[in-house]
């Protein structure tokens, strides 16, 4: 006997809306499955072959977004973001540095095009890099030609070492001097907000919290910024003016009568560049790539119809060729430092106390490598994950493998820091490096409470219970606690400095206290042995470790490895399928706008030097805010 089960009519609604949810979830879940197999079949399908490099191609070197050492963002989201037709935001100096070499001896590339409006970023030392490669290029042989519409004075630096440099007609490009000015914060801190910023710190020229306690810079500050940052400008001048067979003494002076020159062109800068031989002529970009199809090979399907081949394409086929075979031949190992310094573990693009200090260990692990290069890039940050990763590079040294220094841009303070126990310094004469000195900053805020009618109260077993406390005031005894822990640090730094470069604590105190140097007045003061890009720091460390002449070792980033995930989906992305889908849908930008927050570098330092520390009464800082 069959008998059914009668539910209520409310329990009938309940189990509906059950199955109806239930439905909606699968349906859901099968649409993202299926979607999600359609896109990998086609993306597998149909993904672009690798385009054979022919005989006779342009290199088109047009670079987009800031140059860095090293990525900041992971493959995954450089891929999202180049399939959606963005431009990349960074660019790695390696990358330009092997196609740049790379094309001197390579048959197929027959000439270079240079054009470098877009890029961006960068300090001087790297630029100078990339421009002594541009003309270890020319001087090969191989024709390097420059296009630009607009030009700042740093791309201009390297572009002026090409065979011929045109300027669009109506663009612009002028060369201006060397600035660095910055915001001061203390009438709104403390007279409109009620925000006291108590700084302490060791060394006159240490003006990196300045902006926090005072209207405007220090006479001290003025000082030594004005001393470097002369030295570089010096030196700018000399490259430009020797690229482009001019007087560097008249072209100074041709800067500070710009006013005068600029007014004689009737406002015109691209006559004005034209005039002051600053470029060889004046051209449209199609009256440019017509002159580079008359020159080379047409081809009608390529952009400009000339036959050329582009910088991403062209390090493709770098890599692929060094991924043919395993390499059996010892390793030198570069590992990277770039950006502030912080504890723990961080992204690539900042230096992490943890993460970096297990770059360096692996490479100590690893039975391949035979030496290792440092390639500092870094303002400084906190001074004990400086003393984490100073104390690796000691361990590798007495694993006996040579540790030699690269500087690029910036090696200051913390960046000074993890570079002094090195068996060589090497640095660019207009590297920002020095600024040796300590300091700690502790905001307090109890005036502005007040200012919203909020106070503080309590009580404590000692004084010093909650003294640290940014809601109280700061104590005297309280601050005496804080500058010694200060001054330790300096003792610290000088000390370590001391016997790192075998000299006496009051000499290195001489070229300390805080004070910033090129790295041409470093090498003056000893706080740097000799001038050098990377290569020339991979020859030292290979010759130390006796690995025979270049061509006898292979060199390798240590860096952290995508994830296969990561690989697989990268993979996708790029593919045709993928690309169109992320394009024309709102995923791709949801999750750059996850990728790439915009946090002020100031607001970053505030925020990391606010933080407190187990144990410790004020976070020590060895920063340095000299970049240009």
């Amino acid at each position: 006997m069959n008998s059914t089960v009668q539910r209520n009519p409310v329990a009938r609604v309940f189990v509906g809306l059950w199955d109806a949810m239930n439905f909606t979830r699968r349906l859901i879940f099968n649409i993202l499955f299926f979607g999600l197999l359609l896109i990998l079949l086609v993306a597998l399908g149909s993904g672009e072959r690798a385009v054979p490099l022919l005989e006779r191609s342009t290199l088109v070197i047009a670079p987009e977004g800031n140059l860095v050492e090293q990525f900041s963002s992971d493959p995954v989201t450089r891929a999202i973001g180049k399939s959606m037709g963005q431009q990349g935001a960074e660019v790695q100096l390696r990358d330009l540095l092997r196609a740049l070499d790379a094309a001197a001896d390579d048959a197929h590339i027959e000439r270079v095009v240079l054009r470098l409006d877009g890029l961006q970023g960068g300090g001087m030392a790297s630029r100078r890099e990339l421009a002594r490669a541009v003309a270890r290029l020319r001087e090969s042989g191989k024709p390097v030609l420059a296009f630009s519409e607009a030009m700042g004075q740093g791309q201009y630096q390297l572009a002026a070492e090409a065979n011929a440099l045109y300027l669009d007609p109506m663009g612009g490009m002028m060369l201006e001097g060397l600035g660095r000015y910055r915001t001061y914060y203390r009438e709104l801190l403390q007279d409109k907000l009620g925000v006291d910023v108590h700084l302490f710190k060791v060394g006159e020229y240490k003006s990196a919290a300045e902006p926090y306690v005072l209207d405007a810079a220090s006479p001290e500050a003025k000082e030594a910024d004005l001393f470097w940052m002369n030295d570089l400008w010096n030196r700018y001048l000399a490259d430009v003016a020797k690229a482009r067979k001019l007087d560097a003494a008249q072209l100074a002076v041709a800067v500070e009568q710009m006013d005068v020159g600029i007014q004689a062109v009737d406002g015109d800068l691209a006559r004005y560049a034209l005039e002051q031989k600053l470029v060889d002529g004046l051209k449209t970009r199609e009256q440019f790539d017509d002159m580079l199809v008359e020159d080379g090979v047409a081809d009608e399907d390529a952009d400009g119809g000339f036959r050329q081949v582009d910088l991403d394409t062209y390090v493709a086929h770098l890599d692929k060729a060094a991924l043919k075979a395993v390499d059996p031949r010892p390793q030198v190992a570069v590992v990277v430092a770039e950006g502030e310094i912080s504890g723990g573990e961080q992204p690539p693009g900042t230096v992490g106390g943890v993460s970096t200090s297990a770059l360096l260990r692996q490479a100590r692990d690893d039975e391949k490598v035979k030496a290792v290069v440092l390639r500092v890039d870094s303002p400084g940050g906190e001074v004990f994950a400086s003393e984490q990763i100073r104390r690796e590079v000691v361990a590798l040294k007495e694993a006996g493998k040579p540790v030699v220094v690269s500087m690029g841009d910036l090696a200051a303070s913390g960046g000074y820091w993890i570079s002094m126990n090195a068996d060589r310094i090497y640095a660019d004469p207009s590297t920002i490096t020095g600024s040796i000195g300590i300091f700690g900053l502790i905001p307090t805020v109890p005036r502005a409470l007040e200012k919203i009618g909020v106070r503080s109260d309590g009580v404590g077993t000692t004084r010093f219970a909650g003294a640290f406390d940014i809601t109280r005031e700061l104590a005297p005894e309280v601050g005496q606690v804080i500058q010694s822990v200060i001054e330790k640090g300096y003792r610290d730094f000088t000390g370590r400095v001391a016997a790192a470069r075998g000299k006496s604590v009051d000499q290195v105190d001489q070229v300390a206290r805080g004070r910033v140097w090129s790295g041409a007045q470093a090498r003056e003061r000893g706080l740097v042995d000799d001038f050098g890009g990377l290569d020339t720091a991979i020859a030292d460390v290979a010759e130390r470790a006796e690995l025979g002449e270049e061509g006898d070792y292979a060199v390798r980033y240590v860096e952290k490895q995508a994830t296969p995930f990561e690989r697989f989906f990268t993979g996708i992305v790029e593919g045709r399928a993928g690309s169109v889908l992320l394009r024309h849908s709102g995923l791709g930008e949801h999750m750059l706008a996850r990728a790439f927050p915009q946090i002020d570098q100031d607001l970053r330092f505030l925020e990391a030097s606010a933080s407190p520390t187990a144990g410790v009464p004020v976070k020590s800082l060895a920063y340095c805010f000299c970049k240009l």
